[in-house]
């Protein structure tokens, strides 16, 4: 069985549940390179007036972002962690599909590390059934002060020496992000076996990017170790502690599904 047919019938059966007024939103939330992205349009295509939004797609402008490195901390020029999100807008997209309001869905260009002007961001299906809003940390909560310490790897250590950059960003997941994962009504995680599997799952990303475009976001092997390190915190934080309330789909290296696990509440109340 793939990923995409367990939660077929997991959407489905939401559906039929879910009263009228307001769009259901599934959270889908897969590290880098899980395939998240592709499942998510594979599943809109099987649901009518359905809509994707992408976390990644509302990451914040490049002169915003330099203007939040020069003012919080220079580690928030790289797009990824939360406090690099225009949330507000996150906020009003749902705010206006649940208004039954026409709305336009934005749209990020990596290879440009940009957004893509306005003009011509795709208008959402409506009436809007379905929204499926994924993301690397969809629906992630803040860690505990204590467990922001000890950095996790050599980025941290030699970068965010003082934890300011963690702290800030711990501060932005308990904050805004918080409201915007609020909406969703039912949470998925495309569960990675480990961490060391994520960069490689990237570097494939990036290669594919590299063979359809050129641009400044295009990252050789050194910047993309990098790259990845600004996710390695939450990303296992992700792995620990999201399956305790969210539909986990455990995955293997080469993405193929080797277990499903409804979380441990509804687990029990089957029994």
């Amino acid at each position: 069985m793939s990923p995409e047919t367990v939660l077929t019938d997991h959407i489905a059966g939401k559906l039929a549940q879910h009263p009228t007024g307001r769009p259901l939103v599934i959270g889908l939330c897969g590290a880098q390179g899980s395939g998240k992205s592709t499942l998510a349009a594979r599943l809109a295509a099987r649901f009518p007036d359905s809509a994707v939004l992408s976390l990644d797609d509302l990451y914040l402008p490049r002169a915003a972002r330099a203007a939040l490195a020069a003012s919080v901390h220079p580690l928030f020029a790289t797009r990824g962690v939360p406090g690099t999100h225009d949330v507000a807008l996150g906020l009003d997209i749902f705010a206006r599909l649940d208004a039954g309001l026409p709305v336009s869905l934005p749209r990020f260009d990596k290879a440009a590390d940009d957004r893509v002007p306005a003009a011509a961001w795709p208008r959402a299906a409506m009436p809007c059934r379905l929204i499926l809003f994924e993301g690397w940390c969809v629906g992630a909560r803040a860690q505990a002060d204590e467990a922001l310490a000890r950095p996790v790897n050599a980025l941290e250590a030699s970068d965010d020496r003082d934890g300011a950059w963690r702290y800030a960003v711990n501060a932005a997941l308990a904050g805004d992000y918080a409201r915007l994962f609020a909406r969703i009504d039912d949470l998925v995680l495309l569960a990675a076996p480990d961490w060391p599997t994520v960069p490689r799952w990237r570097r494939e990303q990036e290669r594919a990017l590299r063979q359809r475009t050129t641009g400044i976001g295009i990252m050789d092997e050194a910047a993309l170790i990098r790259f990845v390190a600004h996710y390695e915190r939450l990303t296992r934080w992700i792995l620990d502690e999201m399956p305790l309330r969210a539909l986990t789909l455990r995955l293997d290296a080469e993405r193929r599904l080797r277990a499903v696990e409804p979380p441990p509440h509804v687990e029990a109340s089957r029994r």
